[in-house]
């Protein structure tokens, strides 16, 4: 039986397509990686994470296990997320990675995802995790206010993202309203301070003149060349432009503890319900969780680990410092529907 999922489905939909026209910087194809092992078993994993930054652990997993994964990128998380939610008990899809928590979380509340196990789900802290065993967090990724320390001094950053809207930030700051990531962050707010304070502060930053985005790369562009002063993206595309280029003009602030905009956001894996191959479609996740994939995360996509030991992505905060809002990141899914509506509302989308 495939599962009816109505309103969900259509938010989902609309916002996959709005992505896909913007573009993500995703693969848009199906990829099958390797030639796995030699007992036949495949496993098929639905992923929104970008195709070059995953497959080097991929690639190991499959080395050391024998596993045959067969990857399919889409245009993104949202995109997938769709496809799975159309598909429903159909699914070919035995693994879902998501690159934000939401995504997952809708997926879950659909009843498609299965229960983890107990020795899996322990190896990350509760805040990272679904509330009902669904998923686990493989990454973390926080909210910052990146800047032009040209263009914004010391005494001018903001502590919350609720003072961008005061008019000393006018045509300043620029943000990417159609990126799973904002609209994540849009969820956390309106999680925490209500739909109507949430409509007020999007209301505020258009009038404010705010600068709009295909991406948060974009963004870190504008603001690195001197061309826009500051916007709001994740922490790590400063650091993956240091490492490009080996330094960098725009630098990342991280806001109050507390507030919506120092959001810490997991990436999210999971095992779909439907799934035949539930026993190899865990030992993935299990991988993901190893201390040699969250080393690569660390060193070579800048996400924070999240198990424990795990190391600090270069010159950032430890995870332990990092104070975002004090939500279940499960709790997000419940108001993703909404935050795709708000932003569609005030016309940034």
């Amino acid at each position: 039986m495939v599962r009816s999922t109505h309103k969900l489905t259509a938010a989902l939909l609309a916002l996959a397509m709005v992505v896909a026209a913007c573009g993500d910087g995703s693969s848009s194809t199906s990829t099958t990686t390797g030639e796995g092992g030699g007992d036949g078993e495949k496993l098929v994993v639905y992923s929104g994470r970008n195709e070059n930054f995953v497959n080097p652990v991929i690639e190991k997993f499959q080395d050391e296990t024998g596993i045959e994964v067969e990857v399919r990128y889409g245009d993104g998380t949202s995109d997938l997320a769709t496809t799975i939610l159309n598909e429903g008990d159909t699914t070919d899809a035995d693994v879902f990675w998501a690159q934000d928590p939401a995504w997952i979380g809708a997926i879950g509340d659909e009843g498609l995802l299965a229960t983890l196990p107990d020795d899996v789900l322990s190896l990350v802290p509760e805040r990272y995790r679904d509330a009902d065993g669904r998923w686990v967090g493989v990454t973390g990724r926080s909210r910052v206010f990146i800047y032009n320390p040209n263009l914004v001094s010391e005494d001018e950053l903001p502590q919350s993202v609720y003072e961008l809207t005061d008019p000393k930030w006018k045509g300043r700051i620029g943000v990417a309203p159609t990126n799973a990531s904002f609209i994540a962050f849009v969820s956390t707010m309106e999680l925490v301070d209500g739909t109507e304070k949430t409509r007020e502060w999007l209301q505020g930053l258009v009038a404010n003149d705010v600068q709009t985005f295909s991406g948060n790369g974009a963004i870190l562009q504008a603001v690195d060349a001197g061309d826009l002063d500051a916007g709001l993206v994740n922490h790590y595309y400063l650091l993956g432009l240091i490492a490009d280029q080996g330094s960098a003009t725009a630098r990342n602030h991280f806001l109050a503890a507390g507030d919506p905009g120092a959001l810490v956001a997991a990436t999210g894996v999971g095992v779909l319900e439907p799934s035949d191959n539930k026993e190899a479609a865990v030992e993935f996740i299990r991988y993901l969780l190893s201390e040699e994939a969250q080393r690569h995360f660390a060193e070579n996509l800048n996400e924070y680990g999240l198990i424990e030991g795990a190391p600090t992505p270069k010159d950032q905060k430890p995870l332990s410092e990092l104070a975002g809002p004090d939500i279940n990141l499960s709790d997000l899914a419940d108001h993703l529907e909404s935050a795709v509506g708000l932003i569609a509302e005030v016309g940034l989308s």
